[in-house]
């Protein structure tokens, strides 16, 4: 037994075949034995959000399932939880690369892909904060990094993630993060439901060269789709 309950279901996203999910059973699961979450600074109440199905990650995915894919393009999924976004575009034949902190992100992200008859899916560590995101690659991992997939590397030409701004980052570890891994012409796709700390965000990317593009995502209830208010922010290099 892992130690925590999940469940199964069928997701509905616009544009493409609904995919197969495994998600934690509610917000109530939590079971570190080795302690791999603490050392990540990942909280009992933080735990289980990876594992859960966000608006923001199904609004991220639907426009992701109506984005065309383009020839050698990197993607990268930033904060990915569940990765239903990496999902719909590893579907499509996208090269994309999921990330996220938490140590079973990975182990659910493979769970899926089985589950969904898909071929193996590039998952790596990503942690905003850590040295890496206000320095170049490590090239020495830790063992936890080594076995959860490596830290991410290299440049990209998407980078792409929802609902991230979800506390106050003083030091500006998202956006150093994010100019670290975006090419030279790299586009920057957040979905974000109206957090607090949009705009602080906005400056600390425009103090790395982005400018920023809006788009409201606001939708009400219809049928058995619940009402949401957010925006895509989408930002570029100047």
């Amino acid at each position: 037994m892992p130690g925590y309950l999940t469940k199964q279901e069928n997701i509905a996203i616009a544009g493409v075949d609904d995919l197969v999910i495994r998600s934690l059973l509610d917000r109530q699961q939590f079971s570190d034995p080795l302690g791999d979450a603490e050392t990540l600074g990942i909280s009992s109440a933080a735990w289980p959000l990876f594992g859960l199905l966000w608006p923001s990650g199904a609004q991220l995915a639907a426009r992701m399932a109506a984005r065309p894919v383009q020839a050698g393009e990197r993607i990268l999924e930033l904060g990915c939880g569940l990765a239903l976004a990496s999902l719909v575009c590893h579907r499509q034949g996208a090269d994309v690369t999921a990330s996220d902190c938490h140590p079973l992100a990975g182990t659910f992200l493979r769970e899926n892909l089985r589950l969904n008859g898909m071929g193996t899916m590039k998952y790596r560590q990503g942690q905003w904060g850590s040295g890496e995101a206000l320095g170049p690659p490590q090239q020495d991992e830790s063992p936890l990094a080594q076995a959860h997939g490596g830290p991410v590397h290299g440049l990209f030409d998407l980078i792409m993630g929802s609902d991230l701004l979800y506390e106050r980052d003083a030091r500006a570890s998202l956006a150093h993060f994010i100019d670290l891994h975006a090419g030279p012409a790299a586009q920057v796709w957040i979905v974000d439901p109206d957090r607090g700390n949009r705009a602080a965000f906005s400056k600390q990317m425009a103090a790395q060269g982005f400018g920023l593009r809006e788009e409201r995502l606001d939708r009400a209830a219809l049928d058995d789709a619940p009402a949401y208010k957010g925006r895509l922010l989408v930002y570029r290099r100047t």
